[in-house]
């Protein structure tokens, strides 16, 4: 059952004002994760391999890897 994370290859799973976790472009190699809150949805397609592109609210750019539970 994925009731704790979901992952960010789904569009429709991608929620503005949702917490997320994604890797920015510079940190693709490392896969090093930045948190934040999602802002506007940049992918149009419903489903990218790599994780529906997304702007936070801070103005950073990346794929979302991982979507986090509501508190």
């Amino acid at each position: 059952m994925e009731n704790n994370t979901l992952d960010g290859r789904n569009r429709s799973h991608i929620k503005i004002g949702q917490t997320v976790q994604i890797v920015l472009k510079a940190h693709q190699q490392s896969g090093q994760l930045t948190e934040g809150v999602v802002h506007r949805l940049l992918t149009k397609s419903p489903t990218h391999p790599h994780g529906i592109k997304v702007m936070l609210t801070n103005g950073q750019v990346g794929r979302v890897k991982r979507i986090l539970p509501a508190e």
